[in-house]
Parts: structure tokens; C-alpha cells; sequence
């Protein structure tokens, strides 16, 4: 049996103003793949992940989310679609608890819709419960289970991404897409990051990367893509990348 394209984008192509930020880039993820995307400062890594998620709209380009076309016109359309996303800032309901914040997550699933929150008649009751009980699972998951009632502002830092990470989990993506997540971590934290990361591709979830650490993203990830100036200029296994010399010339250094 052949695997699955999770995530195949084509000529996305993306100018603000006087601006081309985005240049024919192109992915294709397969089911369970860690997938990264790296590039020195500037070279539209973020903003190709913007287009992916909807936060900025394409000039040109197909997206197919799993087989099916999706367009990524706005975040909420695209979560509905399977792609769930963290920021380089985090970004928690800082006076909710853990468990509020992952709840919230998996609200995107739910069916009850405001008519049941409203007048918690029992399929809403119950649905909630079962919300409750898949957010405490999350939770427990990414290893933060003990702090779900802790209000999230006063988790630690590196406890703050598990969070993130687990309120993205609850959408049931069918890709999850990080932006950064070991970005101010000490070595500590970024170890431990590594090993959720590799827990979450042993569920059999699909994740897209954009990390500055190269060394993490060389153990990582399964392939790698590589932009400078908004154009791709590799793509391909983690030992073919750094053998590449457009990208040791580009990012990593002619030193190493």
C-alpha cells in the first residue's frame, strides 16, 4: 500500500507590494513524516507557513489537503481543514487553566454548537464531558497532565509550548504545523521537545517544522526543504541537505 500525500502545495507565489516574498514554492508531505523547512533570516519561511495556514493569502498557488483541494483563505477555514498551527509567540489564554486552553482547542470538533452551551440539555452535557476527559488526556500526553488546573500564565516557559502544542493536538489535525516551538528554550527543554515530537510522529500525526536549531532539525526530521530569498533551493533528505552546497553556501557556512 503507498503512502499518503498529507500536505502537496504547488507554485505558491506571494508579493507584498514591491515585495516578492514567496517564489514558486512548492511541498509534499507524506503521512507521519516530520517535515522541515529551514532558511537563514528572511528567506520566507514564515510567511510560506502563513499562506499554508491562512494567514496571509496567496498570489498564485494549488493547495491539496490529504487528496482534497482546500484554500487557505482564513485560520479558522484551514483548521476545520486538518491543519493545526503553533506561533513563534506563544499564544495561550493567559487567565485560563491548561485544561480551559486545550478544551478550547477541541471546541473546533464539537457539535453542539451554541444552542447546546447554552441550554446544557444531555448531549451537550455529555459531549463536554468528553471533552474534558480527551483535553485531561492531552495533557497527560504531552506531559503536563499534573498542571491542569494550573493557570497557564504561571506555567513554565517550556510548559507553555507543551500546552500550545496540546491545544493544537485537540483539533485532531490531520497535520501539525510548529512554528518555532524550540525558539527560547534552553538545551534541557529542547531535548525533551525532541522526544514529544517524536511521540507525536509515533501516533501517526504528520508534522511541519520551521526551526532555527539545524542540528535538532538534522535529527529530526524525515526531509527537509530549504528557502533562501523566498525560492527553493533544496529539498530532500536530512544528510542530503547538508551535503548540499547551495545550502552550506546559503545557511549553514562554507566552515562547516
Amino acid at each position: 500500500m503507498s503512502e499518503q500525500v498529507i500536505l502537496n502545495i504547488a507554485g505558491v507565489n506571494k508579493r507584498f507590494g514591491g515585495l516578492q516574498a514567496l517564489t514558486d514554492v512548492g511541498i509534499k508531505i507524506m503521512q507521519g513524516q516530520i517535515y522541515g523547512l529551514i532558511g537563514p533570516n528572511g528567506a520566507g519561511k514564515t510567511t510560506f507557513f502563513n499562506v499554508i495556514t491562512g494567514l496571509y493569502q496567496p498570489d498564485t498557488g494549488t493547495f491539496e489537503l490529504a487528496g482534497k483541494p482546500y484554500s487557505p483563505s482564513a485560520p479558522h477555514e484551514v483548521a476545520k481543514a486538518g491543519i493545526a498551527r503553533t506561533f513563534q509567540n506563544i499564544r495561550l489564554f493567559g487567565e485560563m487553566t491548561a485544561l480551559e486552553n486545550v478544551m478550547v482547542g477541541r471546541h473546533v470538533r464539537s457539535h453542539q454548537g451554541v444552542f447546546g452551551a447554552v441550554f446544557r440539555h444531555k448531549a451537550a452535557r455529555e459531549e463536554e464531558a468528553g471533552i474534558r476527559k480527551r483535553a485531561q488526556e492531552l495533557l497527560d500526553f504531552v506531559g503536563i497532565g499534573a498542571f491542569a488546573n494550573r493557570t497557564s500564565k504561571f506555567l513554565s516557559y517550556g510548559d507553555q509550548r507543551r500546552l500550545e502544542i496540546a491545544r493544537a493536538l485537540a483539533t485532531d489535525p490531520q497535520l501539525l504545523a510548529l512554528d518555532e516551538p524550540a525558539a527560547g528554550m534552553n538545551a534541557t527543554e529542547k531535548l525533551a521537545l525532541k522526544e514529544l515530537l517524536i511521540k507525536i510522529k509515533a501516533e501517526g500525526k504528520t508534522v511541519l517544522l520551521i526551526e532555527h536549531d539545524v542540528k535538532m532539525m538534522m535529527s529530526l526530521c524525515d526531509r527537509i526543504t530549504v528557502l533562501e530569498y523566498g525560492k527553493p533551493i533544496a529539498e530532500g533528505l536530512p544528510a542530503e541537505i547538508q551535503s548540499n552546497k547551495a545550502v552550506i553556501d546559503a545557511y549553514l557556512g562554507g566552515s562547516h
